[in-house]
């Protein structure tokens, strides 16, 4: 096995991500089987009870695992599912090392840092890599060098590089490079400090990523090779673009993959261009639609991440651009004028009563003028609440997660989860099948019987009033595989209305979009075209 590792220095937020997702997706184009795992040094076990605020979205796993949003990029770039394994956090590595103290797996001795905290990080690395079988596995480390949090994590890759065989174990660096006034000189200081704070606790990288506005001078480059030891063809310019899937391209060019297999003393094959199309679409799109994205969060667009890639690959395929326009749900409460002009209404997955009576405004709007739209978790329940509400004349109709007492509880809590107090990972989590019913417009957009999607709810329809709402005219076209929860969900009268329970955007891959959001985006080009439908 190959090991890659990939620090950050100086700031967060430079794009680890997106850099460590690029360079697998350079190797696994070039022939090579390669993983990648994301260490967070943060306590909280993982990432399904943080605030959105905190950390962005929570990307959920086909085993249900809630993860950080960059296990969602690992997907996208190197098309793979993978597993809880792929992501360490801290909160991960202490409960297992408490644990095994209390069994006596450490025949009474002292329990520290160094070795039992490292060895177990150790452990779960290589338990990922000895699952997978790969040529490469690729370790993302959160946060900065010098970060107290990151400490244990640094040390036990410093000694995973002692104890593998030579050559088998490559350190990156990213760092940034300020440009300064008005001639905007690339000033090379900062990656210098930060490479010598790295070396202060045994780590010599082996490749500097170089974060800067524009494409890093030759002197830059010289200079920063000459102050860190690191060849100038292992520093790579990571210069700011308008689309990450230009990124692995950006790094081709400077034959990144080819340095890495020669250091690594691997053998591999020619380099496939499977983005070429996909670079050009988004370039040089041929239309442009205006999708209205209506949440609470939309302050913090990462919150959305998925969503965002989702149409970025419908862009891709079909040459459609989406421009999103971020609605705050309570500016709905009063007025539906931030939806005029749109050609598209998504409304995404949430929790909490906050922006709720916004969504289901939006779900509304969409409904009575024709809108084409997209609810998706959250999105798919307001779509029933308004429906409820509106079209039935039930018009106290409402979620129990919002209003306990409601006279019609249309949404309501899964019967598993009654008497569930813990909120981390006790949602029905991860993927499920999806049974789609024939002479549906579902079964036009999936062109199968069933499916895989992935989820995370604690809410459903409420089966008692399933067939009120049928012969109301909403058509239930997706239900699980006992036939008993409610999946997706269409109007009758129309082909451009469309919600499901599941999370559609996790699934969704540069070369094969999300089929919702295909759907979704060619009704809004119609609908711009002046077709209703």
């Amino acid at each position: 096995m190959h090991y890659v590792a990939i620090t950050g220095g100086v700031i967060s937020g430079l794009g680890k991500g997106t850099i460590t997702s690029s360079l697998a997706h350079l190797l696994v184009n070039s022939g090579l089987q390669v993983s990648a795992l994301k260490i967070d040094p943060y306590l909280n076990y993982d990432a399904g009870t943080m605030n959105p605020y905190q950390h962005g979205e929570v990307f959920v796993l086909d085993d249900g695992s809630e993860v950080d949003l960059d296990l969602g990029n690992y997907e996208r770039f190197i098309d793979r599912d993978l597993t809880g394994d792929n992501n360490i956090t801290t909160g991960k590595v202490y409960r297992e090392v408490i644990e095994k103290e209390r069994r006596g797996e450490y025949l009474g001795n002292t329990v520290q840092i160094i070795p039992h905290v490292t060895n177990e990080i150790k452990r779960r690395i290589r338990k990922v890599a000895q699952h997978d079988r790969d040529d490469v596995l690729l370790i993302e480390v959160g946060g900065t060098v010098g970060d107290i949090e990151s400490m244990p994590f640094l040390e036990a890759l410093r000694e995973m590089k002692r104890e593998e065989p030579e050559s088998t174990f490559l350190f990156c660096h990213v760092t940034m490079i300020p440009e300064i006034g008005q001639s905007m000189e690339q000033k090379t200081k900062p990656t210098q400090h930060s490479v010598s704070s790295l070396r202060s606790i045994g780590i010599q990288p082996d490749i500097i990523f170089a974060r800067s506005k524009n494409p890093l001078s030759i002197e830059s480059r010289k200079k920063i090779s000459l102050f860190t030891d690191v060849p100038e063809e292992g520093v790579i310019s990571i210069n700011d673009v308008q689309n990450v899937y230009t990124l692995p391209h950006i790094m081709h060019e400077q034959g990144l993959a080819s340095y890495v297999v020669q250091r690594l003393g691997l053998s591999n094959g020619s380099f496939s261009d499977k983005w070429a199309g996909i670079r050009k679409n988004l370039s040089s799109p041929r239309d442009e639609v205006v999708i209205a994205l209506v949440g609470k969060y939309t302050e913090l667009t990462d919150a959305y991440f998925s969503h965002k890639e989702a149409f970025s690959h419908v862009t891709g395929l079909t040459g459609v651009k989406v421009n999103i326009k971020w609605v705050n749900s309570d500016l709905l409460k009063t007025s539906a004028e931030p939806l005029s002009g749109v050609h598209g209404i998504l409304v995404p997955g949430g929790f909490g009563y906050r922006g709720v009576e916004g969504k289901v405004q939006a779900a509304k709007y969409a409904r009575e003028n024709r809108i084409p739209y997209l609810g998706i978790c959250m999105g798919f329940q307001v779509a029933v609440i308004d429906f409820a509400r509106n079209v039935l004349g039930l018009t106290g109709a409402n979620s129990t997660e919002f209003d306990s007492s409601t006279a019609d509880p249309v949404i309501d809590l899964l019967p598993e989860q009654e008497g569930v107090s813990d909120k981390g990972g006790t949602m029905r989590l991860g993927s499920r099948k999806v049974l789609i019913e024939e002479n549906s417009e579902a079964m036009s957009i999936y062109g199968q019987k069933q499916i895989f999607e992935r989820h995370r709810h604690r809410y459903e329809v409420n089966p008692k009033y399933i067939q009120r709402l049928t012969e109301g005219g909403m058509k239930f076209s997706g239900k699980d595989e006992d036939m008993i929860r409610m999946e997706i969900l269409e109007l009758k009268d129309r082909h451009n209305f469309m919600a499901s329970q599941y999370h559609a955007e996790f699934k969704s891959r540069p070369l094969r979009p999300a089929y919702l959001y295909m759907h979704f985006v060619m009704n809004a080009s119609k609908y711009k075209r002046g077709e209703r439908n």
